[in-house]
């Protein structure tokens, strides 16, 4: 009799702070990632609006509240359909609270201390919030609790990956098997877009240039603008190197949302210009945008559609986070009500 061999089941969990307008490198890096997975994905793509991690740095509350709604509206517009995939707010889940809770009596403050982006983040400042210092931990429940194999990150976010599987180690070591131990899936192909203004950083939602951040909803006409007036290098050479920041960066995005590598852009190139390489890149940015921004705008006229989707989503999400959480208070030895 033949053996059959069966597979295990993937479950990817990623997250995104509705905080400020998306921009192209969150589209690039993360979002179009999110895609891939939701319809490539043997197993359970599950993506949460993290609303309550944007809440460790001063906010305001209605601020929060559009952000929250417009990211999730965006989601929707970029490709996640909820019904393909789980999309929902974290906070409409207070098991994501409680876990963090628990989590929290787990993971260790000489842990949090070497944290190198809450060192970072409160580089300055004269006090910063217990939540943005334990922010790791509220990271580490929202993969933990739904057994999540594998977490979309950028490099960056490598670190709290870490932490996250620590946590769930010792967990596991405290009160019997329970978390997997989750992997990061760093994308290989993740584009670095940089700021059109300063291409030596990062294309930011809150540390950039407002010239330099091209937004997944601006018009074609300042999408343009934008890029003819992104900053070059000396020189007229058009190549993708570390001396030529501006440059690269052009040939980086163009790459992107193109869908081609650098190289052969670069190519395109040999015996071109600077402007030649940013009516390109604008011309390609602006088609690469539209259908984003025309569902956005479809989407947005009709709020509800975007709340029952949500209300779904949250619903899915419930019905594995409960078992977890339920399992979890049973080890911990809390006392399971009625």
């Amino acid at each position: 009799m033949a053996s059959i061999t069966f597979r295990a089941v993937t479950r990817v969990f990623s997250g995104i702070q509705p905080t400020g307008r998306k921009h192209l490198g969150n589209l690039l890096g993360a979002i179009r990632h999110y895609v891939a997975d939701q319809e490539e994905l043997e197993g359970e793509a599950i993506f949460c609006v993290v609303d309550l991690h944007s809440m460790t740095v001063p906010y305001e509350p209605e601020a929060l509240r559009a952000n929250t709604r417009d990211t999730a509206c965006l989601l929707m517009a970029a490709g996640l359909d909820p019904d393909r995939c789980i999309l929902f707010v974290q906070s409409h889940l207070p098991e994501h609270s409680e876990l963090n809770w628990i989590l929290g009596c787990v993971a260790t403050m000489g842990e949090l201390n070497r944290m190198t982006q809450f060192k970072s983040k409160a580089a300055g400042r004269e006090s910063v919030s217990l939540g943005l210092y334990a922010y790791p931990v509220l990271q580490a429940a929202d993969v933990l609790l739904y057994k999540a194999t594998r977490v979309p990150v950028g490099e960056d976010q490598r670190q709290h990956l870490e932490l996250m599987r620590d946590i769930a180690g010792r967990f596991n070591a405290r009160f019997g098997e329970t978390f997997p131990l989750p992997e990061a899936s760093i994308p290989r192909t993740a584009a670095r877009i940089a700021d059109l203004q300063d291409p030596t950083r990062k294309m930011s939602t809150t540390d950039g240039t407002e010239e330099g951040t091209i937004y997944v909803l601006d018009p074609p006409d300042r999408l343009v603008r934008k890029i003819r007036r992104a900053v070059t290098d000396s020189g007229g050479e058009i190549v993708a190197r570390e001396d030529k920041p501006g440059v690269s960066n052009l040939l980086e995005i163009l790459a992107a949302v193109e869908d081609r590598p650098v190289p052969e852009v670069e190519a395109g190139f040999a015996s071109q210009g600077y402007g030649a390489l940013k009516d390109a890149a604008a011309e390609a940015v602006v088609e690469y945008l539209r259908p984003i921004r025309e569902r956005y705008d479809e989407l947005a006229a009709d709020p509800a559609a975007i709340e029952a989707g949500l209300v779904r989503g949250a619903e899915r999400a419930r019905a594995i986070a409960q078992p977890v959480l339920d399992e979890v208070r049973e080890r911990s030895g809390l006392l399971i009500a009625g």
